[in-house]
């Protein structure tokens, strides 16, 4: 599909969202940057990403077996899904089994996410209105290319009154959301501030862009490492997509061995025999902790307050140095507090 036809599409179903076809009330301002974030919306950001997401597994809400499967698995989160895993007449059942599933709770310490259908099919404003009443932590909508898709996101959150504890992930998954990624990421500072993250789907960018999957993914590589720096730029999560091929272990574990290098935060799985190995792979092994600990407390020492390095182990180590291993704490903290019962 061309550039052009794309943008056309987006227009067409752009007033069909939700029921209310008033023009989104906020405009990004190209203008603003990272570094125009508010003091209070940076440190919420920085909170939010010591929270483990290693590992987040996608059950298909039209499966009752599957949804109370989930509240026993070991994934830092579970993403109740009413998009590719359920059939076009399984939507209604899946919406209300989703609905019943989070209500009568005990997913534990587990995050809990609801996947919705696309803003440009007919399921998204009961998918968005159920999502509303039901509360979970957050929504993961798919196929979000434009500034404007997220203003649709905000303003049918806003009219179905969702309460801003739900945060809004986005799926990286077509030519434009690639190209538009630094525009999106930016708008979470004023277009919809409830923007989490993002999720990359390399299996749907590969259909649309004709690009291969291959074993290391080198093809990908440029598109990856573009989404990363957007994201990180304004403060945001970013989770890589699932491997398909679940049957192959060794394929699985350097994938995710690569993801967690290139800098993301953790691995949507589409098994639970995936869970294990991604967690392992993406908690930080121990002698990384000790050392962390060492970090900060060397820079806690009376003699070094004033000092922006120092020497440790042989080493010099730096103030930025002490934040990287903050943050590695908090992880190593969060994820031993989520193994207590």
């Amino acid at each position: 599909m061309l550039k052009h036809e794309v943008e056309k599409r987006a227009l067409v179903f752009k007033g069909k969202s939700c029921p209310n076809n008033k023009l989104p009330r906020r405009h990004f301002d190209e203008g603003r940057t990272a570094l125009n974030a508010p003091a209070s919306l940076t440190l919420k950001r920085e909170q939010q990403m010591t929270r483990p997401r290693r590992s987040l597994l996608f059950m298909p809400g039209s499966n009752a077996r599957a949804l109370e499967k989930a509240r026993i698995l070991h994934a830092d989160a579970i993403i109740l899904d009413l998009e590719d895993s359920v059939a076009p007449e399984a939507k209604g059942l899946a919406r209300e089994q989703i609905a019943r599933a989070i209500a009568a709770g005990g997913f534990g310490k587990r995050e809990v996410l609801i996947r919705t259908n696309a803003l440009d099919t007919p399921w998204w404003s009961d998918d968005v209105r159920m999502a509303a009443d039901a509360r979970p932590d957050g929504i993961l909508v798919p196929k979000v290319s434009s500034v404007d898709d997220l203003a649709t996101i905000a303003r049918c959150l806003r009219e179905n009154n969702a309460p801003p504890s739900i945060q809004v992930w986005t799926m990286i998954e077509t030519a434009l959301a690639v190209l538009h990624a630094e525009e999106l990421a930016a708008a979470s500072r004023n277009v919809e501030p409830r923007l989490a993250g993002f999720v990359f789907g390399p299996n749907d960018i590969s259909r649309e862009t004709r690009i291969r999957m291959q074993p290391g993914r080198a093809t990908m590589l440029p598109m990856i490492t573009h989404c990363i720096l957007a994201a990180r730029a304004y403060a945001l999560e970013i989770l890589d997509g699932p491997y398909s091929d679940f049957s192959n272990v060794n394929g699985f574990s350097q994938e995710c061995s690569q993801a967690r290098d290139l800098g993301f935060d953790g691995k949507t799985l589409i098994h639970p025999g995936q869970i294990e190995a991604c967690n392992a792979i993406f908690t930080p092994p121990a002698e990384e902790v000790a050392r962390a600990r060492r970090i900060i407390a060397a820079f806690e020492l009376p003699e070094n307050a004033s000092r922006g390095a120092i020497s440790l182990d042989g080493q010099m180590v730096e103030r930025l140095h002490a934040d990287m291993a903050r943050r590695t704490i908090g992880i190593a903290d969060q994820i031993a507090d989520l193994a207590r019962p």
